[in-house]
């Protein structure tokens, strides 16, 4: 479409150059032509939706075109063959009949074409090939051309929207996936514990040594819960390093500690970019629960043979102890076994007179 429309503006344009429409003629090819290309662009915003389906303002557009193609029959009327006339009718009942629904498609090509035609008769009747065979031929081939267009830009669309909905169903097989595995491990545990709870209650003062027996087993059903849930949820999160450091970014700066970021988390392996952004997680709770920390600087470093993550800040706080406290897979303790999977360390130490600084290692 814009290929036509190009053509017509240039072969146009050279029509005005050779001066061979007049003093009246030129200036009113030119209002012609600025119309019709004015017209073209509507008609461009309108097809962008696909074939047929263009606001129908017929009333309007025929208008508009009409007093365009008078104008422009009248400049041509100085001429022994005028393309400008044929090009610009063309490029008209193409743009027309491209933007309308398929069941008046066709007899608006038959209706215009024929007019065009009558037109060329009346005006250039010397003149059979110009007045019989040209519109035939240009209205035929702008129709095609604008049509097998605007079908590939349809195609486009469609395969947009499949890659949308693809998208769509991936996130909500996900959810339920998530949704089934947390429910099978919360349900089981949390039944066996309530079932055991009961048992408890009714074996107080009869049987106290049971009692306290099925008292651990609770316990140990409370906790394998636990470590399972947190199973299931580092197995759902999976958010990239770069993610999770544009995330800490945030959540940093709402604090109001000022924080840079240096390096490139794309450079880092996709199966190490989960590990290196639970580090990133784990120094941003860090910095956020047990520091005073004004400033935080996240250095990401991708050399030959190792990747680290670094995460820094500088307020570190007597009276707090190195790290977070959490249990096995959660603070330090759990994120340095993750390391040790692969064969990496973590640190995590006093840096300078108030910093602290939070560093992952892993060879390549």
């Amino acid at each position: 479409m814009i290929g036509a429309g190009f053509m017509v503006a240039m072969v146009t344009a050279l029509e005005l150059s050779t001066g061979r429409y007049g003093v009246v003629g030129t200036p009113l090819l030119a209002v012609a032509v600025l119309v019709v290309c004015a017209q073209h662009v509507r008609y461009l915003r309108q097809a962008m939706g696909g074939i047929g389906r263009g606001e129908h303002r017929v009333v309007e557009h025929l208008a508009t075109f009409g007093v365009a193609l008078v104008a422009l029959a009248y400049a041509s009327t100085r001429v022994e063959v005028p393309m400008a006339w044929y090009l610009l009718s063309a490029a008209v009942i193409a743009h027309v009949v491209t933007t309308t629904p398929a069941v008046s498609r066709w007899p608006l090509v038959a209706v215009g074409t024929l007019l065009v035609v009558l037109a060329g008769g009346v005006l250039w009747s010397g003149d059979l090939l110009g007045s019989l065979v040209m519109p035939v031929v240009l209205v035929i081939g702008f129709v095609i051309g604008e049509a097998v267009q605007l079908w590939f830009w349809d195609a486009v669309l469609k395969l947009d929207q499949a890659r949308q909905t693809s998208e769509a169903l991936a996130v909500a097989e996900e959810r339920l996936r998530f949704a089934a595995d947390l429910h099978d491990i919360q349900g089981h545990h949390l039944q066996a514990i309530a079932l055991k709870g009961e048992l408890i209650a009714r074996l107080i003062g009869r049987d106290d040594d049971l009692a306290r027996t099925h008292a651990d087993e609770v316990a140990e059903l409370a906790r394998t819960a636990l470590k399972e849930t947190r199973d299931v949820v580092q197995g759902y999160r999976r958010a990239s390093l770069g993610t999770e450091i544009t995330n800490a970014v945030g959540v940093l700066r709402a604090a109001g500690i000022e924080t840079a970021v240096t390096g490139d988390a794309a450079d880092v392996p996709p199966p190490l970019q989960p590990l290196f952004g639970a580090l990133v997680r784990e120094g941003t709770t860090n910095v956020l629960r047990h520091s005073r920390a004004r400033r935080c600087a996240v250095a990401v470093d991708v050399g030959e043979g190792q990747v680290s993550v670094r995460v820094r800040n500088d307020g570190v706080r007597p009276d707090e102890p190195v790290g977070s406290s959490g249990e096995a897979g959660a603070g330090l303790a759990g994120l340095r076994e993750r390391f040790a999977t692969v064969g990496g360390l973590v640190e995590a130490a006093v840096s300078g007179v108030d910093g602290f600084e939070l560093v992952g290692r892993v060879r390549t």
